[in-house]
């Protein structure tokens, strides 16, 4: 198993699932839940707000995306789901692609929150050292 990205051309996750109608039914309803249930709606790695205009999700687990012999199923569980701002989320791809351990040796879902958690210690040690330059 690995948590590498594959490339668009061979990936139907990314070329048929995130643009079918099942995708963006359970988007919809993800943001609407969150909404309801936390308010604002934020970046799990940067931490600033956004909306679902704003705002990527990312997969945490793959286990609720099934293709059918009639197109997607999305049935994703709220917390196999994350809002990432673009960026943060191309970010959180790349340390998961370059990393050897999160690319093949964890689950899914423990190198996706290692590496926000990992992305967010270096977000804070650069605020650090630049409050101490001024």
């Amino acid at each position: 198993m690995s948590n590498r990205r594959r490339p668009v051309r061979d990936n139907t996750y990314r070329t048929q699932y995130l643009r079918s109608g099942a995708w963006f039914a359970r988007r919809d309803r993800w943001f609407l839940e969150e909404a309801i249930g936390n308010g604002e709606i934020r970046c799990a790695l940067c931490l600033g707000a956004g909306s679902s205009r704003s705002l990527e999700l990312h997969h945490l687990d793959y286990r609720g995306v099934t293709q059918t012999p009639h197109g997607w199923a999305a049935h994703e569980q709220h917390d196999d789901l994350t809002a990432l701002h673009p960026r943060c989320h191309e970010y959180v791809h790349q340390l998961i692609d370059r990393d050897r351990v999160f690319s093949r040796f964890v689950s899914r879902r423990t190198a996706s929150l290692q590496a926000i958690a990992r992305l967010q210690a270096k977000i804070a040690h650069y605020i650090e050292a630049s409050m101490e330059q001024q």
